[in-house]
């Protein structure tokens, strides 16, 4: 098991072209933690937007009766890779990591396996 500053710290060294990684709390939209990003990539605005992307998926599953869980949300763009990680453990209910990728330095199927692999090894 490992906290949350050394998950982050996994997630930018062991995944491919990571730009930066968050673990949010959904239900207030703030980021318990960041690394990376910078001047050009916010990870505190990305962290409050795609809390409104994953409220609103889970919002949609609801009216449609899908009794189901998200996996993952994955948004591409013509540069980046933007994957949004659900934490199924009881300890992490509300929370999700997110991950801003360089699609052209990425392996979007080792990201996603990484970071799979990081939430189950990841401490709240």
């Amino acid at each position: 098991m490992s906290n949350t500053d050394a998950s982050l710290k996994e997630a930018m060294s062991s995944i491919d072209g990571t730009i930066g990684v968050a673990l949010v709390d959904y239900t207030s939209g703030m980021a318990l933690g960041t690394l990376g990003g910078g001047k050009e990539f916010d990870l505190e605005v990305a962290a409050a937007g795609n809390t409104d992307v994953v409220r609103s998926k889970l919002r949609t599953m609801e009216h449609l009766g899908i009794k189901d869980e998200i996996e993952d949300i994955l948004i591409t763009l013509s540069k980046q890779y933007h994957l949004i990680r659900l934490l199924r453990a009881k300890s992490g209910n509300g929370l999700f990591l997110y991950i801003a990728l360089d699609a052209g330095k990425a392996n979007l199927a080792m990201a996603r396996h990484q970071l799979r692999r990081i939430e189950a090894n990841l401490e709240i």
